[in-house]
């Protein structure tokens, strides 16, 4: 019977939770970047959306299509 101690392998210490959410963060961060970044470069999800745009005139802006429903 062999009796002879079995060294022990040496583990490397497992990083601090700390560390992990920040490398978590960070990942997330750079997503969100490059998500944003495609999106700027696809430009509008549709061909006529400008934004919105106030008229000059007080009152309601003219619905286009909608006659007859004047009181």
């Amino acid at each position: 019977m062999d009796h002879s101690v079995m060294p022990r392998t040496q583990r490397r210490p497992s990083p601090a939770p700390y560390a992990l959410l920040g490398g978590f963060v960070l990942l997330l961060s750079a997503l969100f970047a490059v998500s944003y970044g495609a999106g700027r470069l696809a430009g509008p999800v549709a061909p006529d959306m400008r934004g919105v745009t106030q008229p000059d005139e007080p009152g309601s802006p003219d619905m286009g299509g909608m006659s007859g429903m004047g009181h």
